[in-house]
């Protein structure tokens, strides 16, 4: 393998910080386990774990874990493949560096 140019991590503070500011509930989803695609708001949702905890809801696997802190947040996606963000048409895509 050649040696590349990398940036390290700080260049997706401003695209990260643009797609998460968006409202998620619109977001599409798969599910890891059985392949079903839908929206996040579709997701069952169980507030009774030391966090949120979203399921599938046609195969009940966990898509989504979400613990907060007062400083800090941990979101964990292992469950779903992919998740699809609407994004205004007018927010301009991120120019490559």
């Amino acid at each position: 393998m050649t040696d590349m140019s990398y940036l390290d991590g700080n260049v997706l503070d401003g695209p990260l910080r643009e797609l998460f500011a968006v409202d998620l509930s619109a977001a599409t989803g798969r599910c890891e386990s059985c392949g079903t695609t839908g929206p996040m708001a579709g997701m069952r949702v169980y507030p009774h774990a030391p966090g949120l905890v979203a399921r599938c809801p046609a195969c009940t696997n966990v898509m989504l874990r979400l613990v907060r802190a007062p400083d800090r947040a941990w979101l964990d996606l292992r469950g779903a493949t992919f998740l699809q963000v609407p994004m205004p048409a007018d927010q301009p895509y991120p120019r490559p560096l």
